[in-house]
């Protein structure tokens, strides 16, 4: 089989990584100085990382971050009160393995949505499927899905979510319809799926933010007890 018909039936596989690195070994010789181990094991890491490459687009694209952010950009200098070791241990994602969740409470300016989209993305790196929203938007778009009927199947990709970001939660009281919403999502993750929330307002006012006892009592008994913390303090970055 000549060369020509080789890429051909590649391409056919849609081996494009394999593909693109065959191409590049024979136009330039490469091939020639590798032993035939070698080559086989660079061509099948060059499919791997393209393969890898496309997946973790894909799923950075449908996370809908606010921000493309990553955890080697995060600055320590600033005086926030942020503890880079706790941090880097987030970062592993083994909370997410385990199913707990994450609050990140401070004033605004702190970075609250940019430490979220960071570890968000870390989680898309390590094959997780995450999905960002701003609090007020989601409770919308829920509302507007009830209406259209199509409220079951979105509350059911949410649950199904290995990571749900809510951010910039109580910028303004719940009403009845929105401390339901908020309730039947935590319910369907609880202890199935991570979350991360994060707010201005100290975890100590939530009770009172939400309203209704019985279903605040209910929410942050699913959210807060299996959750880690980082408090922000300082002034706006």
């Amino acid at each position: 089989m000549n060369q020509t018909a080789t890429m051909q039936k590649l391409e056919e596989m849609r081996l494009s990584g394999f593909t693109r690195a065959y191409r590049e070994m024979m136009d330039s010789g490469m091939n020639k100085d590798f032993t035939f181990d070698e080559v086989i094991s660079h061509l099948v890491q060059a499919e791997w990382d393209d393969r890898y490459n496309r997946r973790l687009q894909r799923l950075v694209t449908r996370a809908r971050f606010r921000y493309q952010a990553n955890m080697e950009q995060i600055d320590y200098t600033a005086k926030r009160e942020l503890d880079k070791s706790k941090l880097l241990r987030l970062s592993s994602g083994d909370w997410i393995k385990k199913r707990q969740n994450l609050i990140i409470v401070g004033a605004t300016g702190l970075g609250k949505s940019y430490l979220a989209s960071a570890l968000g993305h870390q989680a898309c790196q390590q094959g997780y499927k995450v999905f960002y929203r701003n609090c007020g938007k989601l409770f919308d778009e829920l509302k507007i899905a009830k209406a259209d009927g199509s409220y079951i199947k979105e509350i059911k990709k949410i649950e199904k979510l290995d990571l749900l970001i809510m951010d910039d939660f109580g910028l303004k009281p719940l009403d009845n319809y929105q401390r339901l919403i908020l309730l039947e999502i935590l319910e369907d993750r609880h202890g199935k799926r991570s979350t991360i929330v994060t707010s201005q307002v100290p975890v100590n006012k939530w009770h009172d933010l939400i309203g209704d006892p019985t279903i605040a009592d209910a929410i942050l008994d699913r959210l807060v007890h299996s959750s880690h913390r980082i408090t922000l303090q300082g002034d706006s970055m």
